[in-house]
């Protein structure tokens, strides 16, 4: 096992967005990361821009929507025999202008395959990599939109996250099925649900895993990112107006730059070593504002639905 002098970071989706800066944030702290992308060329073009230094970090081919490239990538990994200090799952697609579902190579809806299955897949296999470390975290992004605690969570357009009894997951979550709860195909409540279940996925982490293996699993929200390529497929105006609206009347707007500081704080500072907590920064940013535990909704936090979740899934990743 090789253990450099630096702490050791895989970051997903790290070729734009919070990924990217997350990376960024992470160097200057003294960290190396590996930039987990599906588009290699982008993520050396973004890392290129930035001015990272190169030997920081390293380029690693992985595409969260296709599961034989996340068992791939994590072979790969293996095979550099390194030690792993923290997962960062990050990337996440968003298509809400679809009026039928993408499917994935295993025909699994697009949104939910990339943004959940694809990462509890990963979670799962690094497992064993991060228990080599002196005190890993499993950081995975989570966001207002799926939690109904907070304000974000409430609106109804085009839904609220809400998972259903999972009759998608046990029909077998493939064609007709596009939805998890198994109704109607409605592309941006997909990507809602799909990050309900990220965070239902680390809640269950902790659960399992955290007193055995010492692994510190959370989520964050580090405030609405209004302009991260996450929107590039939203229409031409909201990606206009939603901005602005986050600037001026939410207040609730953050900077790329901002976000991956925040990211950077939750995987390696001292005071966010605590495990099973969702950490946030609220819907109205501040200067000096600091993180605190956010409470979140009674999707999130059943027991019993995240384990019933978690035992669908592992069933359509074939663990």
């Amino acid at each position: 096992m090789t253990r450099s002098t630096k702490q050791l970071a895989i970051v997903t989706g790290a070729s734009s967005g919070v990924g990217l800066y997350s990376t960024q944030a992470l160097i200057a702290k003294g960290w190396q990361v590996i930039m987990a992308c599906r588009n290699m060329e982008k993520a050396f073009q973004a890392a290129h821009d930035l001015g990272l230094p190169t030997d920081a970090y390293q380029i690693m081919h992985l595409d969260l929507g296709s599961l034989s490239s996340v068992r791939a990538f994590h072979a790969a990994f293996r095979a550099q025999n390194r030690a792993l200090d923290t997962l960062i799952s990050n990337a996440a697609t968003y298509l809400p202008q679809l009026k039928q579902p993408a499917r994935s190579p295993e025909g699994f809806e697009i949104s939910v395959a990339t943004n959940y299955l694809g990462h509890f897949l990963l979670a799962n296999l690094m497992l064993e990599d991060l228990q080599k470390s002196h005190l890993p975290r499993l950081v995975t992004l989570g966001t207002v939109t799926a939690n109904s605690e907070e304000f974000g969570g409430k609106i109804p357009i085009p839904a609220p996250a809400d998972l259903g009894e999972f009759q998608g997951l046990k029909d077998g979550f493939q064609a007709p099925v596009s939805m998890i709860d198994g109704k109607p195909f409605k592309p941006g409540k997909a990507y809602k649900d799909s990050k309900l279940c990220c965070m239902m996925m680390s809640r269950e982490l902790h659960a399992r895993y955290h007193e055995d293996t010492g692994i510190v699993f959370s989520t964050l929200y580090p405030g609405c990112v209004a302009e991260t390529p996450l929107f590039r497929n939203a229409p031409a105006l909201f990606q206009k107006v939603f901005p602005w609206f986050q600037k001026n009347i939410t207040k609730g707007y953050v900077s790329q730059p901002l976000s991956g500081a925040r990211v950077a704080q939750v995987v390696a500072d001292p005071e966010f070593t605590r495990s099973g907590v969702h950490w946030s920064w609220g819907n109205r940013q501040k200067v000096g504002q600091v993180a605190f535990a956010q409470s979140m909704s009674d999707k999130a936090t059943d027991a019993a639905r995240s384990k019933e979740l978690w035992d669908l899934s592992a069933g359509l990743v074939c663990l």
